[in-house]
């Protein structure tokens, strides 16, 4: 059975990561025609955490799953190690009396719940008891309702998460409502779009990425570069030292450096140190995600014969409104990127563009337009999974 699998990051207060909903399917559509459903769920969470590892997928965060019903009534949880969870109530589960009882069982034996789309009944309330967590939804429910809720919700002892959090305004809103966590891809967006010059030292940076990734940019040149720079010296030898590599023997200088990573890799790392300065002052998943992009995009390029540069540059530099808080159109304006990255940065079109689109719906789990995705541009979902996988692992490895 194929695993396909998503994450979506679960912030604190100081917009450091707490954990991640892991998004999930059997297959790229949302249905089992020759499975029961919790069955085809209980075996995806078994090989989940068997063959893929937690590790792999969560970074060593807590990963908040849902179970149904039924999978809570079989102590589906159980199978999964206690620290690393989070079991998540989905809100069409009927509190009766047997799924109290199971959820108070599963308390006992250490694991910790959360309740989702959160609606307030007075049935419910020995789960809101026992539940660590209480998310409410900023989509589905309307502002006036979310502050009774969090009025009702203050004497219990749960902490409540704000999901579905897409703008810094709503991040601010549920900030002063006194919620804890906050789920959603508020960080990928501007704060403020007020169209102003960016400094001298963001352009240089942002054409040192374009320059290292020139065709006729030679290993000389960047071996200078980085033995010019102590920061990116010290972080590229700590990077390739880092447990992603698995190395026996640590390398010890730039030049070998250089010549373990080769001059494309050396490339794609220098890229992605500059980046990371431009990103100094944001939640650290936005840098995060933009290196998932920019290897998931590069790993696609490669499979299909494409420009694999272009399309890690279109990966790396897709959030750069939200790191320096001005307009697309401006930031790329300022940059010697190709006409199809530019195209598909700006305009969000052109040929380029498919390529982003598919690794954006693949970051909020949109299975069945994943799906028709992957279908125009020839990619098998196994291959996809593994291209995300990598650049998950190389992603929380460079951070």
């Amino acid at each position: 059975m194929d695993v396909f699998i998503a994450r979506q990051p679960i912030f604190t207060r100081k917009k450091k990561i707490f954990g991640y909903e892991l998004l999930f399917r059997t297959s790229m559509v949302n249905a089992f025609p020759d499975i029961d459903g919790e069955t085809a769920t209980s075996s995806l969470l078994s090989s989940t955490f068997l063959t893929i590892g937690i590790d792999n997928i969560s970074g060593g965060h807590t990963v908040f799953i849902n179970f149904t019903e039924d999978l809570l009534l079989r102590g589906t949880p159980t199978l999964l190690p206690k620290e690393k969870i989070m079991v998540e109530v989905l809100e069409n589960v009927t509190a009766s009396p047997e799924i109290i009882e199971a959820c108070l069982d599963l308390k006992k034996k250490g694991y910790e719940l959360a309740l989702d789309d959160f609606v307030f009944a007075e049935k419910i309330i020995p789960l809101i008891q026992i539940a660590k967590i209480i998310k409410i939804d900023f989509r589905l429910t309307p502002p006036e309702e979310i502050e009774n809720l969090v009025s009702a919700l203050r004497v219990y002892p749960c902490k409540l998460l704000a999901e579905k959090v897409e703008t810094y305004e709503e991040f601010q809103k549920a900030l002063s409502l006194g919620f804890f966590y906050f789920q959603g891809y508020f960080f990928s967006k501007p704060e403020i779009l007020k169209n102003k010059d960016i400094s001298s030292s963001q352009l240089t940076i942002m054409q040192l990425i374009c320059e290292v990734n020139r065709v006729e940019f030679d290993i000389n040149t960047l071996d200078r570069i980085i033995n010019q720079d102590v920061s990116i010296s010290y972080k590229l030898l700590n990077y390739l030292n880092s447990a992603f590599f698995s190395r026996l023997q640590p390398l010890s200088s730039i030049r070998q450096a250089i010549a373990y990573l080769g001059e494309r890799g050396t490339r794609l790392f220098v890229s992605l140190i500059a980046t990371s300065h431009l990103a100094a002052h944001k939640p650290d998943e936005l840098m995060k995600t933009s290196i998932i992009r920019a290897r998931f995009l590069e790993h696609l390029g490669v499979e299909l014969k494409k420009t694999s540069g272009e399309l890690f540059m279109l990966g790396l530099f897709s959030l750069i409104d939200a790191m320096l808080d001005n307009s697309m159109e401006y930031l790329i304006g300022q940059l010697p990127l190709t006409d199809h990255v530019s195209e598909a940065l700006v305009k969000r079109s052109g040929p380029l563009f498919p390529y982003l689109r598919l690794v954006e719906l693949y970051e909020v789990g949109e299975w069945q337009e994943i799906e028709q995705a992957l279908a125009e541009l020839t990619i098998t979902g196994e291959k996809a999974i593994g291209f995300y996988l990598d650049a998950i692992r190389m992603a929380d490895s460079y951070l």
